[in-house]
């Protein structure tokens, strides 16, 4: 896992990607604003908790119930977006670091977008369910990550593993990782919670995505051979 960051961090440099780069650290601000607007706005004029106390707490604690909230979406809502332009990172890891592939056959647009939307539902969902959460104190960064770690795992996951097998070929090999890339997706959500480093990640958890699934893929293949 290590040595894949590592290989996505070295080639952040890379021209192949630096369009997408600057268009993935543009949408991650755009996102950021728009989700802390939003989420000001609905906050203050909508009653979202049948706990009195938990509203009340959140209208006292104004601008920081805000901020709290933007900082709990913002992982998972920057990278169903981010998602649909990230092939091009994925095509520039392949072209430097596995140039035998080929061209991939991928998802059209339509499914990609469709895809992206019932992962922000999801998300988005899951993570107002969480804020409940809060009043655990030290237990809620765990819940916190644990869920958005499944999520964005298998969302990054998808996002690779697509482009090359079918959907059913993607579940059996999800499965067979469902630990390790519980793991990856933990450090994407931690990742996505640190100031500027965030705006990179959803570049470097795709970069990273392709070099475990190709390894996971070939792992696979030597024991189907074997």
């Amino acid at each position: 896992m290590f040595s894949a960051f590592g290989k996505a961090i070295a080639q952040l440099n890379d021209r192949a990607i630096q369009k997408t780069l600057m268009l993935s650290i543009a949408a991650a601000i755009g996102v950021f604003i728009a989700v802390w607007f939003v989420t000001g706005y609905l906050l203050t004029n909508t009653a979202f908790f049948t706990w009195g106390w938990l509203e009340t707490a959140i209208d006292l604690l104004g601008g920081l119930a805000t901020l709290i909230l933007t900082w709990f979406l913002f992982p998972g809502i920057v990278s169903a977006i981010v998602a649909l332009f990230l092939d091009d990172v994925a095509v520039a890891v392949e072209a430097r670091h596995y140039p035998g592939l080929g061209v991939a056959d991928g998802q059209t647009m339509g499914e990609a977008v469709v895809g992206a939307l019932k992962f922000l539902a999801a998300l988005v969902t899951l993570n107002l369910l969480l804020l409940p959460f809060l009043i655990l104190g030290p237990v809620f960064p765990f819940v916190f990550y644990a869920v958005n770690g499944y999520l964005l795992g298998r969302e990054y996951f998808e996002l690779v593993a697509l482009r090359r097998i079918d959907a059913a070929s993607a579940r059996r090999l999800r499965k067979q990782r469902q630990g390790a890339l519980f793991f990856v997706g933990v450090g994407i959500a931690f990742m996505l919670t640190i100031p500027v480093i965030n705006l990179l990640t959803p570049i470097i958890a795709t970069a990273a995505m392709v070099h475990l699934f190709e390894d996971w893929r070939a792992a696979t293949n030597e024991v189907i051979a074997a």
